[in-house]
């Protein structure tokens, strides 16, 4: 059964909370104690029915306040698919917040209050779920029983979001009218809009393919371990072990390892439980090759037809993460993949005002900046740009005074 990771974004009140409580609750995947617990609460809505909004509010701040302050996680599964839920707070302090959830999801959930329509944080959302490259986003206009469901308020906002994300080149846009406290639209269709064709969410997340990285071209496998056992039984066995990002490798494939260029051919495949001939991105693997060559833990194995880029002078997007700010003099870490190397950010080429998308000049990154760098790097990195293959175009920096990370980068081009 394969896997649907998926995170929700919208403003404050837009019913995040509530629309992942019914979605839980309607597909019947509340485990029992939970269960018990929703029906005990006190807190109920204004009709009196039960505040679903409860199964999601983790933290007791966030229970006071009513609003998402971390990125809740939650689990369960259909007959048909098994979900991730990354619940991320709307707000615009908790960007970096946001950032981290979305970045390990397939598909956006974004949405708007049908009586507000597109606001200023629908647009700073839709920015970040550009910039994390998601290819997949649905637009849930929610509380459409407060417009009495209907279908001109769900096309005008339709139409306005359209612009928006033409504007920021987001390409397959799905959209769903929904109320979360009602339930319509949510598990089941709802009779109350027979003018709407398409599917419910559960439906659309359900049945909706998100398997690029199965289905890339560019085979990609960075080394975690190199296996010497050096026994007598095993005198000569040398193999790499790692997991496949992207792509797929087989046996009496022409490869290269990156960064130094060397090329081989793959003799033999071992997985956990048996040798193959072909493996396929999210496996982990050893790699055997027919040559004996220098390979270290950081190099990454790739498909000889179709290379990543080789730099050490990379232009990046970046989202700062820490209350100290960006300080360009002093050397940090930049971790890729399984490789740690020392780097600068040799220039800050400009930030964006993330609720007007306009780019602005800038020599400081603050918390929750986001912008465009460029990065020195102290040895060569191989990468693919972040629209091309997500899981070998992003990295994070790290701080070495405190070990902390403080960036996100999303590698952009070679910029040397």
């Amino acid at each position: 059964m394969d896997l649907l990771k998926f995170f929700t974004a919208g403003s404050v009140d837009d019913g995040k909370s509530t629309l992942i409580g019914r979605l839980l609750y309607d597909s019947e995947s509340i485990l029992a104690d939970q269960l018990e617990a929703l029906q005990q609460s006190n807190r109920k809505n204004d009709d009196g029915t039960i505040d679903l909004a409860i199964l999601t509010d983790g933290l007791k701040a966030e229970r006071e306040q009513g609003i998402t302050i971390d990125v809740a996680y939650k689990y369960f599964q259909t007959d048909k698919r098994k979900f991730i839920i990354a619940d991320t707070p709307g707000h615009i302090q908790y960007t970096r917040n946001m950032v981290t959830g979305a970045s390990n999801s397939d598909l956006a959930i974004i949405l708007v209050d049908a009586r507000n329509g597109v606001v200023e944080q629908t647009i700073r959302h839709s920015f970040l779920v550009s910039l994390l490259e998601l290819k997949h986003v649905v637009v849930c206009i929610n509380k459409m029983d407060m417009v009495d469901y209907s279908e001109s308020v769900f096309n005008t906002i339709k139409d306005a979001y359209s612009d928006i994300a033409a504007k920021l080149k987001i390409k397959e846009v799905t959209y769903i009218p929904v109320s979360a406290l009602k339930g319509d639209n949510i598990v089941n269709k709802s009779e109350r809009m027979p003018w709407f064709s398409g599917k419910s969410l559960l439906d659309h997340l359900e049945t909706i393919e998100v398997n690029e990285a199965e289905l890339s071209a560019q085979a990609r496998m960075p080394v975690q371990w190199v296996i010497r056992p050096q026994t007598d039984e095993l005198h000569d066995y040398r193999g790499y072990a790692g997991r496949v990002l992207s792509g797929s490798f087989k046996v009496g494939e022409k490869i290269t390892v990156l960064p130094s260029g060397i090329h081989s051919e793959i003799s033999r495949i071992e997985t956990s439980l048996k040798d193959q001939n072909e493996v396929h991105s999210g496996m982990s693997v050893t790699l055997h090759l027919k040559d004996n060559i220098d390979i270290s833990r950081g190099d990454i194995v790739v498909n000889s037809s179709n290379e990543p880029m080789v730099s050490q002078q990379i232009e990046a997007d970046l989202c700062w993460m820490d209350t100290r700010a960006l300080d360009p003099s002093i050397m940090y870490l930049v971790q890729h993949n399984s490789k740690l190397s020392k780097c600068k950010v040799q220039e800050i080429l400009h930030k964006v005002n993330i609720n007007t998308l306009e780019k602005i000049d800038a020599d400081a990154f603050q918390l929750n900046d986001i912008g465009r760098i460029i990065l020195k790097t102290a040895e060569p990195l191989a990468f693919d740009p972040y629209q091309d293959n997500k899981l070998n175009g992003g990295a994070i920096l790290i701080d070495p005074r405190t070990n902390l990370t403080v960036g996100a980068l999303m590698f952009r081009a070679n910029a040397g």
